[in-house]
């Protein structure tokens, strides 16, 4: 195994669609997006004021903070709204024969 394997997540007939999920990968919460565009993931805990982001506004590929309003990309990580100031941790994504995938 090398420092960052492929783990699956959750299949993707239950992911809420058009919406975010939340899984837990080990110790981690991570959020699941199902996009226009495909399936993207990052870590759940906003890095400005720790809210679970799967508990925010989800629309297109924005994610809404639940406790500033702060929104990302979730294709990138990149802030689009303030108070969000850095990027949100993003992680590799696919889908494999219907399961969703993460790189950690």
């Amino acid at each position: 195994m090398s420092g960052k394997d492929w783990r699956d997540v959750i299949a993707v007939a239950d992911l809420e669609k058009n919406w975010v999920t939340r899984v837990e990968v080990g110790r981690r919460l991570i959020a699941v997006y199902d996009t226009p565009s495909g399936v993207y993931a990052s870590l759940a805990l906003c890095n400005h004021g720790g809210a679970d982001l799967c508990d925010g506004y989800f629309d297109g590929h924005v994610i809404e903070c639940p406790l500033h309003q702060g929104a990302f990309d979730v294709r990138d990580g990149r802030p689009v709204a303030a108070p969000a100031t850095r990027p949100m941790r993003v992680l590799e994504a696919r889908v494999l024969d219907g399961i969703v995938q993460v790189r950690i």
